[in-house]
């Protein structure tokens, strides 16, 4: 809870030293000071503090502090620069802790995307993957998230890497420019200083190739030159590709048109992106290719086709993303045969191991039902995406402490489900969620329990955060944050069960 205690109690009554003071900020119990960011550089000290339900950095002394823009006053014996939590500040900060700056996870370290469309889930999610072998990807959002919540690159990375201060993660952690389509998007986050880009090759692959005949199929297959379908045809058609597990691969006539046809436009688009924006950043980048954004599965003969091209152009990308059998649905578990899927994966996850790069599972939050098998065959190696989970814990958290205001945001996005919709693929029944007028404001919570209650409200963060009254306030906003930002300690504790429950049967120790 926030609590009114001033954190310039905590300084001594007299004297100036800067190791005594770290010494008694980094073990008061007074709630006001974030213990665990303090942090010394040479004659500066900095640490964060609460007033009220704003998080302020305070700087005292030093030269360090010139850089940094705040109001400059006395605390006994002390100077101190109390400073906002603006971009420039963070950037200033950043520049003295290299840890504070996102970085790139590389193909040997499982990974997982922690899509925060709040900006304060982050606390939470490094205490759920603090001491773990995993690496977590803090500011994740796709430009429909940015559209839906009102928020920008820039307020995603300040969010992040404030709370990796205030928290005192120095183990590193990742940003994540997700499901980027247009080049422009791209630079931008690159420059913005995103460590990961998800390409989202969707646009580029032909999703109407499995419904064209014979005849369409081979009309459209010699419009390309000569030269690449004799590359293609040398390189795949008829031939066994014996993977580093001893698997086989086998192109056949069957659907070797079809396959080209599908993916040879998102392969010149990869390589665009590759070659003209992310190796001229001349820095580490995760670069993933996300080929899952289709309706039909991607077979192994897919993916080890997508993926030996890429290779053969130069493009260095870390993980790919298929579109795996069964269904991977917004805050719910795995539809499908979970064995099928298993067998499946396993090709999916040697193909991966063959090249040398990451699985990465989309829509991975919830599928309770198949990490298990994704941590076995992965060995540990793999990038997991989790979004809407976080704002359904937030969104439960509500649930608890006001009632009242869940059930307004509840009826609200009932209300709206048609326009939600228009965002993402969900197939549950309306009917299927418990009337709200039966349930006691005890009961409430476990909606969050419920599949067809948890996708109506997945679903519905924008329409929720957006809603505005006839006057232009907000209708929930600016109460569900205040909410959240008072029981902070709840939401990180909520969220270190949750995906902490994710991490433990994906095997992440």
């Amino acid at each position: 809870m926030v609590t009114s205690s001033n954190w310039r109690s905590v300084f001594p009554d007299s004297g100036n030293n800067l190791a005594a003071l770290s010494e008694r900020l980094a073990t008061t119990t007074n709630p006001s000071v974030y213990n665990r960011s303090v942090q010394r550089v040479g004659d500066t000290l900095f640490f964060m503090v609460r007033e009220g339900l704003e998080r302020k950095l305070v700087v005292v002394g030093g030269s360090a502090s010139d850089k940094f823009s705040g109001e400059v006053e006395q605390v006994e014996d002390y100077q101190v620069k109390v400073c906002p939590l603006t971009t420039d500040n963070r950037k200033a900060l950043q520049a003295l802790f290299s840890w504070l700056v996102p970085q790139a996870c590389g193909r040997q370290k499982a990974s997982i995307g922690l899509g925060d469309r709040l900006g304060l889930a982050t606390p939470g999610h490094i205490a759920t993957v603090r001491n773990r072998n995993v690496m977590p990807i803090l500011a994740q959002q796709s430009i429909r998230e940015l559209d839906l919540t009102g928020r920008n690159y820039t307020e995603v990375l300040d969010a992040a890497a404030w709370a990796v201060f205030q928290e005192g993660y120095a183990d590193g952690y990742g940003a994540d420019g997700d499901h980027l389509k247009r080049k422009d998007d791209v630079k931008m986050a690159l420059e913005l200083g995103f460590s990961m880009i998800t390409l989202d090759c969707s646009e580029h692959i032909n999703d109407q190739v499995g419904s064209m005949t014979g005849a369409e199929v081979d009309a459209h297959y010699q419009q390309l030159s000569g030269e690449l379908r004799a590359h293609f045809e040398d390189t795949y058609l008829n031939q066994t590709f014996t993977l580093a597990s001893g698997s086989e691969i086998t192109f056949t006539a069957d659907n070797f048109k079809r396959m080209v046809l599908v993916y040879v436009k998102a392969l010149d688009f990869a390589e665009e992106v590759y070659r003209t924006i992310i190796k001229p950043a001349n820095r580490s980048i995760d670069f993933e290719m996300s080929i899952d954004e289709v309706a039909t599965p991607t077979t192994p003969q897919d993916h080890f086709f997508v993926a030996n091209e890429l290779i053969s152009r130069g493009v260095e990308f870390n993980s790919l993303a298929p579109r795996f059998v069964g269904e991977f649905q917004k805050g719910i578990d795995y539809i499908g045969d979970p064995n099928r899927f298993e067998a499946e994966f396993r090709i999916h996850a040697e193909i991966a191991d063959h090249f040398g790069y990451k699985i990465s599972v989309h829509s991975g939050s919830d599928k309770f039902m198949v990490f298990d098998t994704i941590g076995k065959y992965t060995k540990g190696r793999f990038h997991v995406k989790t979004a809407g989970t976080n704002w359904l814990e937030a969104v439960r958290v509500i649930a608890e402490v006001n009632p009242g205001l869940y059930r307004e945001m509840h009826q609200y996005a009932l209300r709206h489900l048609d326009q939600a919709r228009k965002y993402y693929h969900v197939t549950f029944n309306e009917a299927d969620i418990p009337p709200l007028e039966s349930l006691s404001d005890q009961q409430l919570p476990d909606l969050m329990n419920q599949p067809a209650a948890r996708q109506a409200i997945h679903i519905s963060y924008g329409v929720i955060l957006q809603a505005k009254s006839t006057e232009g306030a907000f209708l929930f906003k600016d109460r569900l944050y205040r909410e959240l930002l008072i029981n902070q300690e709840l939401y990180t504790q909520r969220l270190k069960e949750h995906i902490g429950r994710h991490l433990d049967l994906l095997h992440v120790k």
